[in-house]
């Protein structure tokens, strides 16, 4: 499989020139009628799936109803206002292609213009527009530039330095995915690295090109995510890796520099096997795919 299909969405982008600069709310509201959304342009676009043609064989063996585990979205969640597939920017790290197949969870069938959203730390645990709060020092990063300091006072607990509050990474996910009470933060930053959100194509599959997720202290490593239906978020989980490959990987420069990793999936308060992405290797980098399973009306099933 090549490792590249940034070419094969070239030609669809294109059609909807202009996309990217559509912020996240018109760009939902959009999905949820069907009408034009309106750039920073005052251009009219329609929203449209960028994956590539050749992703519905990925989940050939992976039909599932159940119902994906709801967390918490953690104290990082901000609308980055970041429509793309590749969003890496300059972190840097292993790349990853992370392929997701969205389906309702009552009906098995895929959820055709639903917006998917990920957001995950870097290689040394920070998380864009929150760069000081994530490294732990009250604005200053933690010794030797990692994250490992104290939380800065009214900053989120749950960052990567300090003991998690319940509910926040670390601790005890409440059960109620985007209702955990916890609030979106206020970017403390002007940093969009590794955000970005997807439309969901005919076939319910969004695709996006990332980096490795890197670790911090007290959680294993994941990747949030969250699915928008019109204006609701009808989920928010968390995607998890096989430890076997997070050693291999992070033997590796740039994540080999930062040492002392203390939670892994087993003692992790919010990993679930059903989070485990399935990951092979795919050109100089992997391939990591899973069914979501959303409760799109929020009945409960």
């Amino acid at each position: 499989m090549g490792h590249d299909h940034e070419g094969q969405r070239v030609s669809r982008r294109s059609i909807f020139a202009g996309i990217s600069s559509i912020g996240l709310g018109s760009l939902l509201a959009a999905c949820g009628d069907g009408t034009p959304a309106t750039t920073t342009s005052g251009e009219a676009v329609s929203p449209d799936a960028t994956t590539s043609a050749d992703l519905t064989g990925l989940f050939t063996d992976a039909n599932t109803c159940r119902l994906s585990p709801a967390t918490t979205q953690g104290p990082y969640y901000f609308d980055a206002d970041k429509i793309r597939s590749d969003i890496r920017e300059d972190r840097a790290g292993s790349r990853l292609r992370v392929v997701l197949k969205v389906q309702d969870s009552e009906q098995c069938k895929p959820l055709t213009n639903a917006v998917v959203e990920i957001w995950h730390c870097d290689a040394a645990g920070l998380y864009s527009g929150a760069e000081s709060l994530s490294s732990g020092g009250g604005g200053q990063p933690g010794a030797g530039g990692q994250p490992g300091g104290a939380p800065p006072s009214g900053a989120p607990g749950g960052g990567p330095g300090g003991t998690p509050p319940s509910g926040a990474p670390g601790g005890n996910p409440p059960g109620g995915g985007a209702n955990d009470g916890m609030a979106d933060l206020q970017p403390v930053d002007d940093k969009r690295y590794l955000r970005g959100a997807q439309v969901t194509n005919a076939d319910g599959i969004v695709e996006f090109t990332t980096i490795w997720p890197g670790w911090y202290r007290g959680r294993t490593v994941h990747i949030h995510a969250m699915v928008h239906v019109s204006n609701s978020r009808v989920l928010t989980t968390q995607l998890m890796f096989d430890e076997a490959l997070n050693t291999k990987v992070f033997a590796a420069a740039p994540y080999a520099s930062h040492s002392g990793r203390d939670t892994f999936n087993d003692g992790d308060g919010i990993f679930q096997d059903t989070m485990l992405l399935k990951v092979t290797e795919d050109g100089d980098g992997h391939l990591a795919v899973l069914v979501l399973a959303a409760d799109s009306d929020a009945d409960g099933s």
